[in-house]
């Protein structure tokens, strides 16, 4: 028989499985249910651990923050400058196929931060905090950063459109010759085949 677990390690089960569902369904797609039978728990035991749905997508936000902090950091352990950029570039690039669940959570953070006040002001916190992370694991100036952190929220977009493409400096490239690619397409009706 294995030992009960402790509330504190549900809830961060909880926060792991929100994550995962946010970041497929969205706020208003996911159900607390959802979330409490991944974990393995009712319901009520749920809202015990969170209060709100809202208390628990903005714990899944922060932990998608911190997971994308954690790949930066690991990327640029022992780098400076642009090694240190080079690498986490690298790490992030491979999101879409490590950890997708991190750049969509991220995604699923910014469309609800239009509407959420309390959502968008941990948007605007954990954002310069990335900010600063970037910046002391670099030490590069305000250009570069601002360079990688778009960048970054570049290959989020692409990555939810499906838009092939290659990763670091081959990016702007790889965009470039499938939007070249599709000249003449300008709406739906005009490439009635998936693209």
């Amino acid at each position: 028989m294995s030992p009960r677990m402790s509330a504190g390690a549900r809830r961060e089960l909880a926060v792991e499985a929100a994550m995962a569902e946010f970041a497929h369904g969205g706020y208003d797609g996911t159900s607390t249910w959802t979330i409490a039978r991944r974990v393995g728990v009712s319901q009520p035991y749920m809202f015990r651990l969170f209060p709100t749905k809202h208390a628990l997508f903005l714990a899944a936000a922060e932990r998608c923050f911190d997971g994308i902090e954690d790949v930066l950091r690991a990327a640029a352990a022992g780098l400076h400058g642009e090694d240190a950029m080079a690498a986490m570039a690298e790490a992030y690039g491979r999101l879409p196929l490590d950890e997708p669940d991190l750049l969509r959570m991220q995604l699923k953070v910014h469309a609800i931060a239009v509407r959420d006040e309390e959502v968008g002001r941990l948007g605007r916190i954990r954002w310069a905090r990335l900010w600063r992370v970037v910046s002391e694991l670099s030490g590069e100036e305000p250009g570069e950063i601002a360079g990688f952190l778009s960048a970054g929220l570049l290959l989020n977009v692409v990555t939810a459109f499906g838009v092939p493409h290659a990763t670091g400096d081959d990016l702007p490239r790889s965009i470039a010759d499938w939007a070249e690619g599709l000249r003449g397409v300008e709406t739906l009706s005009d490439h009635p085949d998936p693209l």
